[in-house]
C-alpha cells in the first residue's frame, strides 16, 4: 500500500470546476446546494477523480516507465466531498504481469482509494496501466 499523499478542497474550486463541467445546482449554487439531499455545495464526482488523477500522476505514475492506460474500472464515489474536506489517496497494486502481446510493457493493476479527513472513502477505482519492462 503506497499512501500518495493528500489535498484540500476548496468551495472556489468546486464551483469553478461545477460551472465549467458539471453545471448542476449542488455543485454550482451554494444557496440551492443547501436544499439538496446533500445539504450544502459538493464537488463532482469527476471533480474529485481530476484531483485523485493529480496525486496519482505526480507521487505514483513512473516519469520513466508509464506508458498511458487503457481504462480503469470499478469507480465508485461513496460520500460527497464537501468544501474544506481534505482527501488523501492510497494506491494499492492488485496484480503485475508481463504483457503476452507486446513483451516491452508490463500490466500494473491498482486499486485507489480517497478518503476525507474523518477516514471515510469517498471515491474508489481500479486503474490500468502500462509500464516499460526490462528484457524479458
Amino acid at each position: 500500500m503506497h499512501e500518495l499523499g493528500s489535498f484540500a478542497v476548496s468551495e472556489e474550486e468546486i464551483l469553478d470546476f461545477g460551472e465549467r463541467y458539471v453545471p448542476l445546482p449542488y455543485h454550482t449554487d451554494k444557496e440551492a446546494a443547501k436544499k439538496s439531499i446533500y445539504g450544502g455545495l459538493i464537488a463532482s464526482g469527476w471533480h474529485t477523480a481530476a484531483l485523485m488523477m493529480r496525486i496519482y500522476s505526480e507521487n505514483y505514475l513512473s516519469k520513466v516507465a508509464n506508458l498511458g492506460s487503457p481504462g480503469g474500472d470499478e469507480l465508485r464515489w461513496d460520500k460527497p466531498v464537501f468544501a474544506g474536506d481534505k482527501l488523501s489517496v492510497r494506491a494499492t497494486v492488485l496484480e503485475t504481469r508481463r504483457s503476452e502481446s507486446r513483451p516491452d510493457r508490463g500490466i500494473v493493476r491498482t486499486f485507489i482509494e480517497v478518503s476525507n479527513q474523518k477516514r471515510e472513502v469517498v471515491m474508489s477505482m481500479k486503474m490500468v496501466n502500462f509500464v516499460r519492462s526490462r528484457n524479458a
